[in-house]
């Protein structure tokens, strides 16, 4: 058997402090789409957050981990759980692909093992996506994976100079086995 965090295509490991470059790549990746403008940010702090969350304890059901491609090894993205509340079942999540690295299935199966772990094995019943109206490529990466658009906060969010809406998208654990294998890795980014 396989792990259940490898997949066809992909990798889901812990943060080692070498992903530093990787996180940095993201996170200029991110500005030039227009989803994130922060001041910019050292080399070193990137090393040091790596380093950080390489040695950080589990925090229940938040955590981040890496996304590494099969094939080459190299780190192309991230996936985590940011949110989680387990009396009333729900947990938020986020991914993010590197710009070199977009449009070769690794962020849906990314997701789908995400959430096969966090319906499957840790028994939440929903999962909740916050995303920038603007992102069209992950607004059709959810809608492809079941996601359904569960409302809009109007000018919500204010980045790159202006107000922009914020989608909120939702999955149900049944609308995820009714579209997606619950117990294993089929290589196929999870669809049957």
């Amino acid at each position: 058997m396989t792990s259940f965090w490898t997949g066809g295509r992909i990798r889901l490991r812990g943060i080692e402090p070498d992903d530093w470059a990787a996180f940095m790549r993201f996170a200029e990746d991110e500005e030039r789409l227009g989803d994130l403008l922060n001041p910019p940010r050292s080399a070193e702090s990137f090393r040091d957050w790596a380093r950080e969350q390489a040695a950080a304890k589990s925090d229940g059901d938040c955590f981040g981990l890496a996304i590494e491609a099969v094939e080459t090894g190299d780190t192309v993205g991230a996936v985590g759980s940011h949110q989680a509340d387990p009396r009333a079942g729900w947990f938020e999540y986020g991914v993010t692909i590197g710009a070199d690295h977009r449009g070769k299935g690794y962020a849906a199966e990314a997701v789908v093992m995400l959430l096969r772990f966090m319906f499957a094995e840790r028994r939440y019943h929903k999962c909740a996506a916050r995303i920038f109206a603007h992102n069209e490529a992950s607004l059709a990466l959810h809608r492809r994976l079941g996601f359904v658009e569960e409302g809009r906060l109007r000018d919500h969010v204010f980045l790159a100079g202006r107000h922009r809406d914020l989608v909120m998208m939702g999955m149900l654990a049944e609308e995820f086995a009714q579209l997606h294998s619950m117990s294993e890795p089929d290589g196929s980014g999870g669809r049957r």
